[in-house]
């Protein structure tokens, strides 16, 4: 293991909604300082966390000094293991096709059933309309926001 790098993970708090300018911020200073930070990421849900790979925490708290809206490193280092789940990606041929009813699993319209309209897959999005509700009206949404549950012409 002596060519590997042993990498740390760090988490940094930041003010919630400013995670992109903290994550600007702290691009520009890595590669000013020259720091051994090798990745920086905010996971798409996670308000107010930013976490650093770096070869130490010196280089990480160097990363992070002086930024506005970053509040410091936590003390405790993070597990990778404990961050996987936020890095899984959506099988890249998500099966939902036109006429489907999918249940919506985020978001604020969640648990509500749904019938897909229109499905685009260079966007990854689906346009979709409530089926309890009393006028229907388009919602697009993200692919992976909904979950088929069946096809159309097959019973429950």
């Amino acid at each position: 293991m002596e060519e590997e790098q042993n990498t740390h993970i760090f988490a940094l708090r930041a003010t919630a909604n400013r995670e992109e300018q903290v994550m600007d911020f702290l691009t520009s200073n890595v590669k000013k300082k020259k720091l051994n930070v090798f990745s920086v990421i905010h996971p798409h849900g996670m308000r107010g966390y930013i976490f650093l790979e770096a070869a130490s925490r010196s280089d990480a708290e160097q990363a992070a000094q002086g930024i506005p809206y970053a509040r410091g490193i936590l003390p405790k280092e993070v597990e990778l293991k404990e961050l996987e789940h936020q890095f899984e990606q959506a099988p890249a041929e998500m099966n939902i096709q036109k006429n489907d009813i999918a249940e919506i699993i985020s978001g604020t319209l969640k648990r509500e059933q749904c019938k897909v309209q229109r499905v685009d897959t260079v966007k990854g999005e689906v346009v979709v309309v409530l089926l309890d509700a009393a006028v229907p009206i388009p919602i697009t949404l993200k692919m992976d926001a909904i979950r088929v549950i069946r096809r159309e012409g097959q019973e429950e």
